[in-house]
Order: structure tokens, then sequence, then C-alpha cells
């Protein structure tokens, strides 16, 4: 298969490949492709990669069933580097983690005042974690583990509470029951496969 750019491989044939989770925009992990791994991932629509210590091809959940979906694949300004944007099934860490990047350099998080809208995003990043991981115990696990059925019936019961709540001029109980629905309304989109940037852009259009 020829394909439009030319990619720049290292002196030992291999590119180094992104992996960011397409909906939540997290970042998975960092891997390795050669010109095969590369050519199967373009293929298979599953992330390929080269393993660089075992020196032989791996298709990522081939084991562990947790396959990556491939929904694009992007090159950077030099094409020597590759973006994989992916739909994960299941944790992308060998130790059974969402991600491989869980540990930070810097002890203290800084977080923009400027920035209001960084718990959604941190939000659709933790579901999208307990959806890979199905930590015991989590009630994000529990809707997940129940289906499509239970998450509408959650949501439906939350806008039902915010309706309540407004027609109370309750301020105080409608903060916080928005506050559940938009959760249940992040799960249900996690469950659906679509990110919360396309209902973005939908807005976007309608403005």
């Amino acid at each position: 298969m020829s394909f439009p750019i030319d990619l720049v491989f290292d002196e030992k044939g291999l590119i180094p490949a992104i992996v960011q989770d397409a909906a939540s925009k997290e970042v998975l992990t960092l891997a390795y492709m050669n010109e095969e791994s590369f050519q199967k991932s373009v293929e298979t629509r599953e992330t390929w990669f080269y393993s660089r210590s075992r020196q032989e091809l791996w298709h990522k959940g081939a084991t562990s069933g947790n396959i990556q979906k491939i929904v694009d694949m992007r090159y950077d300004c030099d094409k020597d580097a590759i973006l994989v944007l992916v739909q994960p099934e299941g944790p992308a860490c060998h130790t059974g983690t969402y991600s491989c990047f869980n540990d930070s350099l810097l002890e203290n998080k800084v977080r923009s005042e400027a920035d209001r809208f960084a718990i959604i995003n941190e939000l659709e990043q933790l579901i999208a974690a307990r959806e890979a991981e199905r930590p015991e115990g989590s009630y994000t696990t529990y809707l997940f583990e129940k289906g499509v059925d239970k998450i509408l019936k959650k949501v439906g019961e939350e806008a039902s509470e915010v309706i309540i709540a407004a027609k109370n001029r309750d301020a105080e109980e409608l903060k916080w029951e928005t506050a559940d629905l938009l959760y249940h309304l992040l799960v249900l989109l996690r469950e659906q496969k679509l990110p919360l940037s396309e209902v973005l852009k939908a807005l976007e259009k309608r403005r």
C-alpha cells in the first residue's frame, strides 16, 4: 500500500507512535512501529507495534483482548513521529491501568482558574479510565457493567431531579442535581463512543 507522504524511520527502521484515546484525549502509551507494523495498523485499523526488546511484531490485545481500534493516524511536521487516535477496548498498560502515564514528576499540580471547564476534561478522562480498568467498588464501573439501559435510566432520573429543583427555585439543590446529570451524560457518551468534543462541535455549528 502506498501513501502520499514518506515517513521518516530512524536508523533502526523504527518510528515512535503516540497512542491517544480519541474520545478523552488522554495519552495512553508510547510505542514504536516499523514499516510492517505500520502497514498492518493501517490495513487492519488496529494497533500493531514493533517490540524493541523481543525484536518482533506485536498486535496490541492479541493475548489480553485489550485491542485498540484506530480512528485516525496523524504525523508531525517532521514526519518522524505518528499520533494514533484509538478507541481502546480495555487498559492500554501491561500493568492493567488505562494509561501508561499515571505518575507525575511534579508534586504540586496547578490548575489555572481561567480554565473553569478543566474538571469536565478530567472527569471525561476518569470515566474513560473506569471503563477500561473496571475497578471494584466504583460506581462508574457498576454503570458500565449494568449497561446502557441502566445508564439511560439514571440520565432520566437526574434530568427529572433537575426539573424539580428548578421548579422549587432551590439553587443549592439545582447545583448538585445538575452536576449529577452532567456526570451521567458523560458516562452515556463514553458508553456510546461519542466524544464530548463532537457535541461541542454541534453546538458551534448551531451558534
